[in-house]
């Protein structure tokens, strides 16, 4: 960090404190304010206890805001990571874990001042029992301690931890269980006053994160062929990626790099040319591309004279001539426009750079490398060994015969992203294919970090998947053995939407227009669900049946759930607008146990969102999914929303539970949109 900058954070963190000591004062006042009028309980005006006590919590998060701005500070003068986490919370929306690793890790250096970068350890509760959160440090730091020479027993590292924990906003109590652990438990006023506030907005505010270039490359069809199962998981995947991303407010490029290039080309414009030589100005009839190269493929396999033409084909291709380049773009023409019908469906938003658009790249990175001395001969071909020599398969950057490969193009589509697409500043590049090609892409950073093409400030991810399984545990094809195209998969999940929700005879209570809708919401969610629930690791079992059930964790359950929760509003005639309006006077309702063991589900948003943007494992948000229905069940049981006599008149509207259900329905509503779901109003 140059020496100005340095200035200006240390102007920073000096104005950020005194602003801390001044919110102190604030609060010790209101503090005293509310003592005042809670002992003048015949004039306690309550609604103005509430606001000062509201007021309260705020002004103590403003000054959990400044501390988390000032160490993020101080860690950007240390570091200049690639990480994709908080670096300040100046919103409504705050990182509990985050919060209270920052408030044991200032406790523990009190505790502990000569351990250097000691742990720090929280994690979630399972059970009430234990707290809400847990801190579990002080059984390493005993072990650290004893390694040095200082025999100490855990549970008295864990009382000297929490001698030095400062008040905080968020936290009510701390106790400290068995041999040495910290059971941690939240207040309810913070879990009220961040609810509450997202209600007043209607929408959940992202956690703040340093903002990003960000490129995904996902999906990645191959031209005159048709999407397939197999390029099911990839563009699902990738899809939510990018949408998560982009909701936390990084900068998000969602690239296409389809198949659009190479020797198969000569073969299908030789044959277009045979079967339709007026194709230059009359449209020739291939939609149906997948037959179409089939054709090809056989006569190229059999008939050399037609080989040899097909050859003679790619070469004018790379030439460029006019009437070669015409038929190429009219094959590719057709495979977009098939291509799209399938996004369109599926509500996928991507930017084509096929192939064809790195070739003029190509040539840049082979000189790049040759200049630096980086390839090396091997029979005739020219390849590339990563950082660490004899570590894998190097990458093949010159064939024998001077052509280039999926190498090449990977290598320049690398260099071209890092240096033109803006992604040369603490940029993070993700690749989501089969975990098969998890080796190429290992050796592709390899490389690239070798050749200066990313540098310390890119991160690179291989987001690898496993394959999708039919009911007979192999591959997923048809029964003839074909591969399941998937524009056939979509149309069954379709067929089988509309049978389920006329069982439930939803088509006698929906208008036409509204049983269209629930068919596309339920098709598409669970097709989509069903993928991302798993971990992308491993392999799933593709399944109608069970994607299509409404019990457990699926897309059918939550799409109903949601649907229902909102109908809880419109039958005690509150609209939404409404709600959004109370949220200013009347507090969420956390009183009763189920109601807020379902308000510490919802806070958890930030913290599984932030995980995600790490690690890209996507069944982590499905599953809070699944964790928020269960607990909304729980809290619809034991606590009455909305009140009826027997004549089935509402006699009593509580409110504060009602916001508490559309808290739940905007935080669920969120993770559906970020999981590619469409929820609907009346299913």
């Amino acid at each position: 960090m140059s020496a100005s900058n340095l200035e200006m954070f240390h102007k920073r963190a000096a104005a950020a404190e005194e602003e801390i000591v001044f919110l102190k004062e604030q609060i010790e006042l209101l503090r005293q304010n509310i003592a005042d009028k809670v002992s003048q309980e015949s004039t306690m005006d309550k609604d103005e206890v509430i606001k000062l006590q509201q007021e309260n919590i705020k002004l103590k998060h403003r000054i959990a805001i400044l501390k988390r701005t000032i160490e993020a500070q101080r860690a950007k003068v240390s570091s200049d990571s690639t990480s994709l986490s908080v670096v300040s919370q100046d919103s409504d929306v705050i990182s509990i874990n985050n919060t209270l690793c920052d408030i044991f890790r200032e406790a523990i250096h009190l505790a502990y001042p000569d351990i250097s970068d000691p742990p720090v350890i929280v994690t979630t509760s399972n059970n009430l029992k234990f707290g809400d959160y847990q801190c579990n440090s002080a059984m390493p730091l005993a072990q650290h301690l004893s390694s040095s020479g200082i025999k100490v027993i855990p549970r008295n590292v864990a009382n000297n931890i929490i001698s030095k924990l400062e008040e905080s906003f968020l936290v009510d109590k701390y106790e400290i269980a068995g041999p040495g652990f910290i059971n941690i438990y939240l207040k309810r006023d913070f879990g009220q006053y961040t609810l509450n506030s997202w209600l007043k907005k209607g929408d959940v505010p992202p956690p703040c994160v340093q903002r990003k270039r960000v490129i995904v490359d996902f999906s990645s069809p191959n031209i005159a062929k048709e999407m397939h199962v197999g390029h099911l998981r990839s563009t699902i995947i990738g899809d939510s990626i990018s949408r998560l991303l982009e909701y936390l407010g990084h900068d998000v490029l969602r690239i296409n790099h389809i198949g659009d290039w190479g020797t198969q080309f000569g073969m299908l414009i030789a044959h277009l040319q045979d079967k339709f030589p007026n194709y230059s100005t009359v449209a020739p009839p291939i939609q149906d591309l997948q037959a179409f190269y089939k054709e090809s493929k056989t006569r190229f396999d059999t008939d050399e004279n037609f080989k040899k033409r097909a050859y003679e084909c790619v070469v004018k291709l790379q030439a460029l001539e006019p009437e070669i380049t015409k038929a190429w773009q009219m094959i590719c023409d057709v495979s977009r426009q098939e291509f799209q019908k399938l996004y369109t469906r599926l509500d996928i938003k991507i930017i084509e750079r096929g192939e064809s658009f790195y070739q003029k790249h190509m040539e840049l990175v082979v000189k790049k490398l040759e200049s630096k001395n980086m390839l090396e001969e091997d029979n005739g071909r020219k390849i590339m060994w990563g950082e660490k020599r004899d570590s894998g398969i190097p990458l093949t950057i010159v064939k024998s015969d001077g052509g280039f490969t999926y190498d090449t193009s990977d290598m320049a589509a690398l260099k071209q992203r890092i240096e033109d697409e803006r992604a040369d500043w603490a940029s993070i590049l993700i690749y989501v294919t089969d975990a098969g090609q998890s080796l190429h892409f290992q050796m592709l950073e390899s490389c690239g970090r070798r050749a200066g093409i990313l540098k310390s400030n890119h991160r690179m991810d291989h987001v690898g998947f496993g394959v999708v399984l039919g009911e007979d545990k192999k591959k997923f094809k048809t029964r003839s053995g074909d591969t399941v195209k998937l524009i056939e998969l979509l149309d069954e999940g379709l067929k089988r939407a509309l049978q389920k929700l006329k069982e439930k005879e939803r088509d006698k209570v929906l208008s036409e227009e509204e049983l269209k809708m629930a068919q596309e919401s339920v098709a598409y969610g669970c097709i989509k669900y069903a993928d991302l629930v798993h971990n992308r690791n491993h392999e799933y079992i593709f399944s109608f049946d069970k994607m299509l059930e409404d019990k457990g964790n699926t897309a059918v359950y939550l799409l109903y759930a949601l649907t229902r929760i909102r109908s809880i509003a419109r039958m005690a005639n509150v609209t939404q607008d409404e709600l959004r309006k109370h949220a200013h006077d009347t507090l969420v309702s956390l009183e009763h146990e189920k109601e807020w063991k379902l308000a510490k589900v919802l806070l958890k948003f930030p913290d599984v969102l932030l995980n995600i943007s790490q690690d890209m494992y996507l069944h982590q948000l499905c599953e809070f999914c699944y964790e928020i229905s269960c607990a909304f069940t729980e809290f619809y049981d034991k606590c009455y929303c909305v009140e009826k006599n027997q004549a089935g008149e509402i006699v009593k509207v509580n409110m504060g539970r009602l916001l508490l259900t559309e808290a739940t329905a905007i935080v669920m509503g969120k993770c559906f949109a970020l999981l590619g779901l469409k929820p609907v109003t009346r299913m």
